[in-house]
Formats: C-alpha cells, sequence, structure tokens
C-alpha cells in the first residue's frame, strides 16, 4: 500500500473556496463600507481602511486561479507549499477594515 501526500479528498478544492470567500467578503465589504463612510461624510482614514480593505481583497480574487494552480502541482510534485504574499494581503486587507471600523466608531457620535 503505498502513502502519498495527498489524497483524492478534494482538500485544495475546498481551501479555494475559502480563499475566495475570504476576497469577496474582503473586497465587497470594504466597497460598501467605503462607499457608505464617503456618502455620510465621515472621517477619510475610515474610509481609506475600508478602501484598503476591498483592495487586497480584489488582488487575493485575482490570484485565486494562480495560488491553485501552484498548490495542485506542489502537492503532486512533493514540493513544499508557498504562500506568503496570499497571507499578507489577507491580513493586510483584515487589519485595514478593523482600523477602518476602529476609525469609525471612534469618530461616529
Amino acid at each position: 500500500m503505498s502513502r502519498e501526500i495527498w489524497d483524492s479528498g478534494l482538500q485544495n478544492e475546498r481551501t479555494r473556496l475559502a480563499w475566495v470567500r475570504t476576497a469577496v467578503m474582503l473586497s465587497t465589504g470594504g466597497l460598501a463600507a467605503t462607499g457608505l463612510s464617503v456618502q455620510h461624510g465621515l472621517a477619510p482614514p475610515a474610509a481609506v481602511g475600508f478602501a484598503l480593505a476591498a483592495l487586497c481583497g480584489g488582488f487575493l480574487l485575482l490570484r485565486t486561479g494562480v495560488r491553485y494552480r501552484r498548490v495542485q502541482e506542489a502537492l503532486h510534485g512533493g514540493r513544499p507549499l508557498e504562500g506568503g504574499l496570499d497571507a499578507l494581503l489577507a491580513w493586510l486587507g483584515t487589519l485595514s477594515a478593523v482600523a477602518g471600523a476602529v476609525v469609525f466608531v471612534i469618530t461616529v457620535r
């Protein structure tokens, strides 16, 4: 019985869907929050934080196909996975959304 590092359980496909959900939530949530911030005249730093979150989400969404192919090749080739840029974009987007929300809460009376 041969033991391989991957099986046919669609792990990479589930991971891709999780990245897509993260990217879509960052981009749509960031865009909506930016629009509301600008429309209601809130502090500019809040809108900038939300816009940066939307931008990070958009880049993550664009990179989904490339990341999926690289992970597939690494899994089937027995090589280690790399995901530093994508993880950095996800963290930056999340922190930007949180910063925008904190500015929003502090400035709204």
